[in-house]
């Protein structure tokens, strides 16, 4: 018995960010029919390292796996494993860095399909990390965008971060001088840092705005403040039970009284068409993200079909 290996550089050849939002739209789309099913991030500590593990299945896949990942100061380390649901069997383990960059913005590309304004056109960034930039490659492939401003603390990162994404995406990227440039006056803002603080002031959003808040999966950790809690109509997370544990986001909100977990929603049935993304122009939204492992799994599941057909990766004898 041998099973599918697959590095970090298949997965970057084998899949593209327009091919990864058809994946993750799916998913959300079967786990409201429940034909797929997530169980919430686990970490264990040691000193100086964290260890964390995610489950899913995916029934509609024929598949059942787990993403585990590393972290030090120095470096993180991903791989996901997927797994035969008729004979147990390990079908493929895949290297998965660039894999969860993928699947993280694209989920937001989801929400932003759902739930932007039509004719939303322009996006504020706040971050200049690699998952800020597969988040602008997903809205890019998911909306019609014409315009980028990116804030991040240090000036020179965000300048070459804009001139990176600009080649990248095809589409005029700007560094912004402030946190109030970048999320005044836009279709869509998404915070994708490492802040553990809010990043803008919720009152400088427009009317129309949909807000998609992905840097923050501690509850001791949050991007966005009260403010933009309370102005938002519609709020989605990805998952529900997994934002209770992670979603440092609605901390404060939720103790405040500003909302609670009853007037939320899951992205899966607004995928799935049972509540409405956005039910008037004028109305803010906001999306909240905290990485789920039926991304992953998914993930696997699209990889695996095109690396067979492909003849990539290697073969790795494990019983």
């Amino acid at each position: 018995m041998s099973v599918l290996y697959l590095t970090e550089a298949d997965v970057n050849d084998l899949i593209d960010m327009p091919a990864t939002l058809g994946v993750v739209e799916e998913a959300f789309r079967q786990f409201a029919v429940g034909k797929a099913t997530n169980v919430p991030r686990a970490r264990a500590f040691a000193p100086g390292v964290a260890l964390h593990t995610l489950s899913a299945s995916a029934e509609y896949l024929g598949l059942i796996g787990w993403k585990a990942y590393t972290t030090t100061r120095a470096s993180m380390r991903f791989h996901v494993a997927a797994y035969d649901i008729q004979t147990g069997a390990m079908r493929a383990l895949i290297e998965a860095n660039w894999l969860g960059q993928l699947r993280t913005g694209a989920a937001t590309g989801v929400a932003a399909k759902y739930m932007a304004r039509p004719d939303a056109d322009t996006v504020g960034i706040f971050g200049s990390g690699l998952q800020a930039q597969t988040q602008v490659m997903a809205v890019c492939a998911a909306k019609r965008i014409r315009r980028v401003e990116v804030f991040s603390r240090d000036p020179e990162r965000r300048a070459a971060f804009a001139k990176q994404l600009s080649e990248r995406c095809g589409v005029e990227v700007v560094p912004a001088d402030t946190p109030k440039q970048a999320a005044s006056s836009k279709g869509i803002v998404i915070t994708a840092s490492t802040s553990k603080t809010p990043v803008f002031d919720g009152r400088d959003l427009a009317e129309g705005t949909l807000v998609c808040a992905v840097g923050s999966n501690y509850l001791v950790k949050t991007e966005i403040d009260v403010e933009t809690v309370r102005r938002a109509k519609t709020i989605v997370c990805d998952s529900k039970e997994q934002c209770r544990l992670e979603a440092g986001d609605f901390v404060a909100a939720l103790a405040d009284g500003t909302t609670t977990w009853d007037a939320m929603h899951e992205l899966a049935d607004i995928v799935s068409g049972k509540i409405p993304g956005r039910s008037a122009a004028s109305e803010i939204n906001l999306f909240k993200s905290v990485g789920l492992a039926l991304e992953d799994v998914a993930m696997a599941g699209e990889l695996i079909r095109r690396a067979e057909s492909a003849g990539r990766g290697q073969q790795l004898p494990i019983g």
